[in-house]
């Protein structure tokens, strides 16, 4: 049995006018710890996020020895030009993915033994396709169990460089993590994806962050990548909102016929999750960007088109789409989402349990779903699985469906401490800026 603090109720939202600063994004923020390490003085971190997978990425970095210092969303980093300080630790990244994969990465560069590890989900984890790579660059890295999971061995005696494929088809994060480390190898690196790469977009964003700090790499589409040798510079940088929190409010608007602006994401983000702004226009709401701004209006009463949609440049915004599903006029369908079998938990099979609570038909394939909305939505408790983005998701089916309860809803601070408390300025339509 749940106790009150292990579930809650969601309160429902008619038409909401809401305009909020949603938290910094993940991805951002844990790309700009790393390479702030990895540079070359003292680099200043706005608007980052404050959770717990940014908090592992930080703690993690204290163990190798860096400096990190700050208050709140501001963070110094106080780089060493691809040095690591220490020549031994072991690293718990308890279930943060971007956390394990590119602290891999980073640990090679230095001398000495370092033992990476998790919880029990992230010892399920694949991430035997970059070890391959990093030991194809003159790394020594194995998975102690012999399974390509975690835990993690590496014997760093630095990279040597030269020439690696790194498979692109479970996670884009091996090969963010290898672009990161490649300028402080011996020579030039040049990384060749094998398989259809997932989630273009986060290539995007770490090419973009890399020259922001002073790398430019040479591409050839999302095939081949070289990356020179030299280093980078420590700077000032300003860390955007996260698309894929913002992409809960926008549901939200969408759902309820409402308005959401999020102030702090704008036109220019080259976060592949905005692209749900553009799905739920399919959808028949009303989308608006600005320079630094973006706004979803929902059609009157929350009444959605269905439609046919490939997530495979932002996977995680499909658990946000299959709770608006739930209101569409006909199916909905998700495609191109194998991936999600391999996240916090079978992100597919979850979505497919849940959803049929709420009386919806649900077609679960191996990489999507079909999902045939009710004629009558009935009151769900939605189990989460440990996963902050079930809880988010889920949320927003709240919003319609009075007697929603989430269990668990506290697992959300892995990557957005205080999203209930925003979300609760939906039913009331207040500020929460």
């Amino acid at each position: 049995m749940q106790s009150e603090s292990e579930r809650l109720e969601i309160p429902v939202a008619a038409a909401p006018s809401l305009e909020i600063a949603v938290p910094g994004s993940k991805s951002l923020t844990n790309r700009a710890l790393l390479v702030s390490a990895l540079a070359e003085g003292r680099s200043r971190l706005e608007g980052a996020l404050v959770a717990e997978d940014t908090d592992v990425m930080k703690r993690a970095l204290l163990d190798l020895g860096f400096t990190v210092e700050g208050e709140g969303d501001k963070v110094e980093v106080e780089g060493l030009g691809g040095k690591i300080p220490s020549r031994e630790a072991r690293l718990d990244l308890r279930l943060s993915g971007t956390s394990i994969r590119f602290l891999a990465a980073l640990v090679a560069l230095g001398k000495g033994r370092f033992e990476l590890d998790g919880n029990t989900r992230m010892r399920e984890r694949p991430i035997g396709d970059l070890l391959m790579a990093l030991n194809a660059l003159g790394a020594n890295a194995v998975a102690m169990e012999g399974n390509d999971c975690p835990p993690l061995i590496v014997e760093a005696g630095g990279l040597t460089g030269g020439r690696a494929e790194v498979a692109g088809d479970r996670s884009s994060q091996y090969l963010s993590a290898l672009l990161m480390v490649a300028p402080y190898a011996h020579s030039e690196t040049v990384l060749e994806v094998t398989g259809e790469l997932q989630s273009k977009p986060f290539i995007d964003m770490t090419l973009d962050l890399m020259a922001d700090f002073g790398v430019e790499v040479r591409r050839k589409g999302y095939r081949r990548f070289t990356v020179p040798t030299g280093g980078y510079a420590a700077r000032n940088y300003r860390i955007e909102g996260d698309a894929m929190a913002a992409g809960y409010f926008w549901a939200a608007a969408a759902v309820t016929g409402g308005r959401v602006r999020v102030t702090n994401l704008g036109r220019a983000s080259r976060q592949g999750d905005r692209r749900l702004a553009e799905v739920l226009e399919a959808m028949g709401c009303t989308v608006a960007w600005g320079e630094e701004w973006s706004e979803v209006r929902g059609p009157a009463g929350g009444k959605l088109r269905g439609g046919s949609f490939d997530l495979n440049d932002m996977p995680d915004q499909a658990q946000t789409l299959a709770a608006v599903a739930l209101f569409a006029n006909a199916p909905v369908e998700i495609t191109n989402v194998w991936n999600l079998r391999i996240k916090e938990t079978d992100r597919l099979l979850a979505l497919a349990n849940e959803l049929r609570k709420f009386g919806a038909q649900v077609e679960e394939r191996r990489d999507g779903l079909m999902i045939e909305p009710p004629q009558r939505l009935v009151p769900a408790v939605v189990e989460t699985y440990g996963d902050h983005r079930m809880a988010m998701a889920f949320a927003v089916a709240g919003l319609r469906v009075p007697g929603t309860e989430i269990l668990d809803p506290g697992c959300v601070a892995k990557t957005y401490p205080g999203f209930f408390d925003d979300f609760r300025s939906l039913a009331s339509g207040g500020p929460a800026l």
